[in-house]
């Protein structure tokens, strides 16, 4: 009986035994290095989009007003402020506005070319950048806060720095781009489908 790596590949159109070696020996070491670089620049990308949501969040985001009541300690002014909540969805409508520009930009630059690692690459650059917009907007202006509580003027009023009130709204920058890019590409095959 014959070993079936001894049998000859099938001819035919779109069947030559070059291809048929082509396809059984895998991607290219050139092929892998493209869709590496690919999926780094796309998280990279989508990072740098972070940095200009946190720039623009600690911009327009409200901030509640404090009052210092001694060295190192201070109270809100007006206990009912709306700041807070105001604060996160600032930044809940950042990212997810965030989210669909990478996720459409990440589908039409690499998605559709490298697939699945490419959306990987959406998934993390959108948490990256979730991360890297919280960094940003909560740092931006925390050290002049805390200079001026730890030189204890009482009656001085202070803006407070921003702070996220939890966690789970820097999900929503990956959600957003993966459920974009997934439409995207959910869309693109459907002529096939029917075919």
């Amino acid at each position: 009986m014959a070993n079936p790596s001894d049998l000859p590949a099938p001819s035919g159109p779109g069947r030559s035994p070059a291809r048929h070696a082509a396809v059984a020996a895998g991607p290219s070491a050139t092929a892998v290095l493209v869709t590496v670089a690919t999926v780094i620049a796309v998280i990279a990308g989508t990072a740098l989009l972070g940095a200009g949501a946190g720039l623009l969040w600690s911009s327009v985001a409200p901030r509640a007003l404090i009052v210092v009541v001694g060295r190192g300690s201070a109270s809100v002014v007006n206990p009912e402020t709306s700041a807070f909540i105001a604060a996160d969805g600032w930044f809940t409508l950042l990212t997810v506005a965030g989210g669909l520009v990478s996720g459409a930009a990440g589908y039409a630059l690499a998605v559709r070319r490298n697939g699945p690692p490419a959306m990987a690459g959406v998934l993390a650059g959108g948490l990256a950048a979730a991360l890297l917009a919280k960094w940003i907007g909560q740092r931006s202006g925390a050290a002049a806060f805390n200079h001026s509580l730890a030189a204890g003027h009482v009656g001085l009023l202070l803006r407070d720095p921003l702070m996220l009130g939890g966690l789970g709204v820097l999900m929503f920058w990956p959600l957003a781009a993966g459920l974009v890019a997934g439409s995207m590409e959910l869309i693109s095959q459907r002529p096939w489908r029917r075919r």
